[in-house]
């Protein structure tokens, strides 16, 4: 029997059993701190070194370009906020899009009360942003560019090879947060054409409180971290080595699966578009459906109110959600629906997130979408 559902992964994952035997390892034989020269600290240190290879190796990077953080917005921030201060000699224009993550949105407020000029793209009915508005915001005072590689709520995905190949011969620095993306599809960071890139581990089934910035060799940041000389001096503080070597176990295991998590979670797709047609309830999927996020899947019920839908689905044992985990508990409405939709559109006010990963199953999916329709239905009524 199917008890509880569990469908909200793209706020966060639940830890593989495999990383959690690889982070009991470290706390059990790599006690000693990497920094130390003696034996201890030499085994802590190679078995960091390990770590660092498989996650740059992960996006085709040099290890050296790797820079161990607390997670994605720790990642943002100093991607943004570093670059911003380092090079406010070359101009002060920034350049995002209006549904990034909270942690490059705000980011950018801040950078606007320090003096900087900062262009929100707008999005299309897809959550796409136009690469001509992108030509028309780019100027020589452009000194950053930050844009998401896959949106956590409606699962666009942007044009990012498209934007490197513009920013090739410009003086601006390319950032993307690929924190929902990494994991689904190969990455290359010389391909991408990207400067920073920013990675955490709890979207992957690893720990909370890890991630990696990606920071090409060359790159002027200034770094807000000041102590000790670790991370090649770019990030002071002893290492979290259980969590880094978590997480290193975690993009291994992303990288060998990724391929089968793309076409089961295509298939699960079907299953909640497919019962729902079925059902003749009425549905709309926000973004699109085949070329977006493998994982996130966003619909609207109109005529539905989502607080209603999420307390009847909660108390049904299905857990979804309504959009980023990280603006949760606040009466305002997703800003990525605002930005599709409009402020006063019924939209923003009808639509959940639907999001797959480790432990759901087929029959979990023909069960949440069943349970869905019915409380649609008795919400209609």
């Amino acid at each position: 029997m199917i008890g509880r559902v569990y469908l909200d992964h793209a706020a966060t994952s639940p830890i593989h059993p495999e990383v959690v035997q690889a982070m009991l390892a470290s706390f059990t034989n790599n006690y000693g701190n990497p920094s130390s020269i003696h034996y201890a600290g030499r085994d802590a240190r190679k078995a960091l070194d390990e770590a660092r290879a498989i996650v740059a190796g992960s996006i085709g990077a040099d290890e050296r370009e790797v820079v161990f953080t607390s997670g994605g917005t720790e990642g943002d921030n100093v991607a943004l906020i570093g670059s911003a201060y380092a090079n406010r000699d070359r101009g002060r224009h920034i350049i995002t899009t209006a549904i990034e993550h909270p942690a490059v949105l705000e980011a950018c407020r801040f950078l606007e009360t320090q003096g900087f000029d900062v262009t929100y793209l707008p999005v299309d009915k897809d959550g796409i942003i136009s690469l001509a508005d992108f030509d028309a915001a780019l100027t020589s005072e452009t000194i950053l560019v930050s844009v998401m590689y896959g949106n956590n709520e409606i699962g666009s995905v942007q044009p990012i090879r498209a934007i490197g190949e513009r920013l090739e011969k410009h003086q601006a620095l390319f950032h993307t947060d690929a924190v929902q993306a990494f994991g689904m599809f190969d990455m290359d960071v010389a391909e991408l054409g990207v400067d920073m890139l920013t990675v955490t581990a709890h979207k992957i089934n690893g720990p909370r409180g890890i991630g990696f910035l990606y920071v090409k060799n060359g790159t002027n940041l200034v770094y807000p971290f000041h102590g000790g000389e670790q991370e090649r001096k770019r990030r002071a503080g002893t290492e979290n080595l259980p969590g880094i070597c978590g997480m290193a176990e975690a993009v291994r295991i992303s990288l060998e699966s990724r391929k089968q998590k793309r076409s089961d979670f295509k298939d699960y797709k079907q299953v909640f578009v497919d019962t729902f047609a079925e059902s003749g309830i009425l549905f709309e999927v926000n973004g699109l459906l085949e070329k977006g996020l493998p994982q996130v899947l966003n619909v609207r019920f109109p005529g539905v109110s989502v607080e209603q839908l999420l307390m009847n689905l909660d108390m049904a044992g299905i857990a979804v959600s309504s959009g980023s985990a990280c603006t949760a508990g606040t009466v305002d409405p997703s800003h990525v629906l605002v930005a599709l939709f409009g402020a006063d559109h019924a939209g923003v006010r009808e639509s959940i997130r639907i999001s797959f990963g480790l432990g759901n199953s087929y029959e979990e999916m023909e069960k949440a979408a069943s349970e869905i329709v019915k409380v649609v239905q008795r919400l209609c009524k």
